[in-house]
C-alpha cells in the first residue's frame, strides 16, 4: 500500500476527517513576498480531542479565507491522537502537560509550538456528595480511580495532593479507568474517589459530586499545541502552521469575549446539557500564546517528578522539545493562487 494511502487508513480509523477550504481574503501582513507565501498546495491534518479545537474554531469562524486545505481528525483522548501523529497521519494536536511528556518519552517526533495557561480548576479529585471522605488525608486506605492512565494530569494531581497531605502513596489503592467508563460508575456510587478532568468532571459536579481538591496551585494548568517534526521541516507547511496557530489564538480570544454564546455552541456540538457546558466555561477560557521559559520550566518539573516516581523511564529535555519560532502573534501573509478545491 502506498505510504499516503496507509496514512489515510490510519486517519480514518482513528478519527473523523472533514475537508475545509478557503476562498476569501488572506490574513494581512507584509512579512513575506506573495510568491513565496503561496500555500494553496498545502493540506494540514489537525488532530483534536473531543472536538475541543474544532468547536471553538467553527464558532468563531476563524478559518474563513484560509489559503490552504485543512482536515480534522477527532480522538477521545491524547494517547490515540499521539499514535496518529507518530504514524504521520496527523500534523498538529492539543494535549495537556503529562500526555505530551508521555508521548515524547515514547519517541513520538513532536515539538511544542504554543501554550494555553489556566488555573487548573478543570482537574480535580471528586467524591460523592454524601461521602465521609472530608480531606485528602482521608484517602488513606481508600480506593481511588484515576482517569485515564498512568502519566495523566489526574495522576499528577493525586501524587502531589497525597504528598502535601503527608499520605504515603502505598497506603492508597489506585486504579486506572477511562473517564467514559468511570463517570457512570462514579454516578452509581461504585467509586469512592475519582481523579478526573474536563467535561467528565463537569458532568459529575453537575450531578452533585463534591470537589475534594482541585488542581489549582498543584497542576501546571498548561495545555499545549504540538506539531510533528515532519510538518515543521517543510517550509510551506511550517508557514501554514503559523497561520493556523494565529487563527486558533483568535478563536480562543473570541470564546473569552463571548462565553455565553460559546457555551451554547459547545453544548450543541458535543450533545451535552447546557448547564454542563456553562460549568466548563465558568472555569475560564484561556488565550493561546507563544511558549515562554516559565512554561518550559513548569513542564520540566512535571517530567522530573514522573521520572523520580518511575512512571516515565527516562528524563526528557523539555527545552529541546520546544520550537518557539513557528508561532508569533504577528500575522503572516498566506495567499492562495486560486480557491482551494
Amino acid at each position: 500500500m502506498p505510504i499516503r494511502a496507509w496514512k489515510r487508513t490510519i486517519l480514518l480509523l482513528s478519527g473523523t476527517a472533514l475537508m475545509l477550504s478557503g476562498c476569501g481574503d488572506s490574513v494581512e501582513s507584509n512579512a513575506l513576498p506573495r510568491a513565496k507565501a503561496d500555500v494553496s498546495s498545502v493540506t494540514l491534518v489537525l488532530g483534536d480531542q473531543a472536538k475541543g479545537l474544532r468547536t471553538v474554531v467553527e464558532a468563531a469562524k476563524a478559518f474563513e479565507g484560509i489559503g490552504y486545505k485543512v482536515e480534522w481528525a477527532n480522538f477521545q483522548g491524547a494517547a490515540p491522537l499521539f499514535e496518529a501523529l507518530r504514524a504521520g497521519a496527523v500534523d498538529l494536536g492539543p494535549a495537556g502537560d503529562t500526555p505530551v511528556l508521555a508521548a515524547a518519552t515514547g519517541g513520538t517526533p513532536l515539538r511544542i509550538v504554543a501554550v494555553r495557561r489556566s488555573g487548573a480548576r478543570g482537574i480535580a479529585i471528586l467524591v460523592p456528595k454524601d461521602s465521609d471522605i472530608q480531606s485528602v488525608a482521608d484517602l488513606k486506605g481508600r480506593n481511588v480511580v484515576v482517569s485515564s492512565a498512568r502519566g495523566s494530569i489526574s495522576q499528577y494531581l493525586l501524587i502531589r495532593a497525597l504528598a502535601n497531605a503527608g499520605v504515603d502513596e502505598k497506603e492508597v489503592k489506585v486504579g486506572f479507568v477511562l473517564p467514559t467508563d468511570a463517570l457512570p460508575a462514579f454516578n452509581a456510587g461504585k467509586i469512592e474517589a475519582w481523579a478526573t478532568f474536563g467535561v467528565y468532571q463537569a458532568f459529575a459536579e453537575q450531578k452533585g459530586a463534591r470537589v475534594l481538591i482541585s488542581g489549582e496551585g498543584i497542576n501546571t494548568g498548561l495545555t499545549f499545541i504540538t506539531a510533528s517534526d515532519e510538518v515543521l521541516t517543510d517550509p510551506l507547511k511550517r508557514k501554514a502552521v503559523n497561520d493556523v496557530l494565529q487563527r486558533f489564538a483568535k478563536a480562543f480570544e473570541w470564546a473569552r469575549q463571548h462565553p455565553d454564546e460559546y457555551a451554547r455552541v459547545f453544548a450543541k456540538v458535543n450533545d451535552i446539557p447546557l448547564e454542563v457546558s456553562e460549568r466548563l466555561r465558568s472555569w475560564g477560557d484561556e488565550s493561546l500564546l507563544p511558549v515562554e521559559p516559565r512554561d518550559v520550566q513548569a513542564l520540566q518539573q512535571v517530567d522530573d517528578l514522573f521520572v523520580e516516581k518511575k512512571i516515565f523511564p527516562h528524563r526528557i529535555d523539555v527545552e529541546k522539545l520546544t520550537d518557539t519560532q513557528v508561532f508569533s502573534l504577528t500575522p503572516l501573509t498566506l495567499t492562495q493562487s486560486k480557491p482551494a478545491q
